[in-house]
């Protein structure tokens, strides 16, 4: 009778998680339909999409070994939406300003003070605030880690793979150059723009594993012993040239 009870709960939950996830699949749907009609550059909308492709085919082949939670998929779900915003419009021209005034009676960058378009620098920071956790789910469910290295190999990706992109910019913007360069690059005249935005990615996902921490510490029982044992040396003896030393004599005491 436990057996059953245990089972039908993990069927209910699996069936729920599907029917989340349809939901998410079915709304980005219509909203990658609805602004790939008529966008402002083509050209710059379907460069904007291809990494957009090829992760939403990531996340499609890998679902039935590797499904992720639900949070994770709708945390994915947010960013991949707020970002088609941004390729319909280019990045640049997304008028938020417009739609602040027309609905609030106000200029949202003449009330902060802005002179430029910040709808990228939004976009930034939310890679790291949303993408972070997902990250996370993956180093600890694939490489185990825990404690420290569960929140701090998370921030590192999401750095590393915000300056991979930034590159990916440059080197675009470089080869197809003209407007659809200057539109994909986005960097409306700021030559720190690329500092910027990994910098505002780097802050989203810090606070993203600040607050994953924070939950963490109050629901996890034993978080600061998982905490501090991922801190202590696990090998005492040191690699480089030592390891390749050791490794050569069992290779060598092998063969014989």
């Amino acid at each position: 009778m436990g057996n059953k009870k245990l089972f039908d709960r993990v069927t209910l939950r699996h069936i729920e998680h599907q029917r989340l996830l349809y939901v998410l699949a079915f709304l980005f749907s219509v909203e990658f339909i609805f602004l790939a009609i008529n966008p402002h550059d083509r050209a710059d909308w379907a460069l904007e999409n291809v990494l957009v492709v090829i992760f939403i085919g990531v996340l499609a082949i890998s679902y039935r070994r590797f499904p992720l939670s639900r949070i994770s998929y709708v945390l994915i779900f947010i960013f991949l939406s707020l970002h088609e915003i941004g390729s319909h419009y280019t990045y640049a021209l997304v008028p938020y300003d417009s739609f602040t005034q027309s609905l609030m009676g106000f200029s949202l960058n003449d009330a902060i003070g802005w002179e430029r378009n910040h709808y990228d620098r939004m976009i930034h920071f939310s890679y790291g605030l949303l993408l972070a956790y997902p990250v996370r789910e993956i180093y600890c469910r694939l490489a185990d880690v825990e404690g420290f290295w569960g929140y701090f190999f998370p921030l590192d990706l999401v750095m590393a793979s915000s300056m991979i992109f930034e590159l990916f910019e440059w080197g675009a913007a470089t080869y197809f150059g003209g407007d659809l360069g200057i539109a994909y690059l986005g960097t409306q005249g700021d030559v720190w723009d690329a500092h910027k935005d990994m910098a505002l990615a780097s802050i989203g996902a810090l606070l993203a594993m600040i607050i994953t921490a924070i939950i963490n510490y109050y629901i996890q029982h034993d978080f600061s012993e998982e905490w501090s044992r991922s801190l202590k040396i696990k090998h005492r003896q040191p690699l480089g040239e030592d390891e390749i030393e050791r490794l050569l004599k069992n290779r060598k005491s092998e063969g014989t």
